[in-house]
């Protein structure tokens, strides 16, 4: 059950940076145009969790969350220059802290109140 919460929580995230990041920069809201954004850093994160194998172990900060979030904004971007989406180091640098936010964030989260309910068994 959790690589499945873990694997919504994951999607989920990105696809509020997607429509966040459309929305900020006045792009219209078609569902191709945020299929077209959403995809490269979906690529990213699917390869991210091939990577960390991370249907084993879905909620650790290492290495799951930690290749997960690299993989996602590193192949995101490399995909999206590829396709001519383009890129900027501003950017590059906005999805490395959101997805790291996001990404880790959530698992830290849930790893502190896993330790904070262990603890008061």
């Amino acid at each position: 059950m959790k690589r499945y919460v873990a694997g919504i929580l994951d999607v989920v995230s990105l696809l509020i940076f997607v429509a966040v990041g459309r929305k900020v920069h006045g792009h219209r809201q078609t569902i191709s145009g945020f299929a077209s954004t959403a995809a490269p850093f979906l690529s990213g994160m699917v390869i991210g969790w091939l990577l960390a194998r991370a249907w084993k172990r879905p909620v650790e900060l290492f290495p799951t969350a930690v290749v997960v979030w690299i993989s996602t904004v590193v192949i995101g971007q490399v995909l999206r220059l590829i396709v001519g989406q383009g890129s900027a180091i501003p950017f590059v640098l906005v999805s490395l802290g959101y997805f790291a936010l996001t990404l880790i964030g959530w698992r830290l989260v849930f790893d502190l109140f896993n330790r904070r309910s262990s603890h008061s068994i």
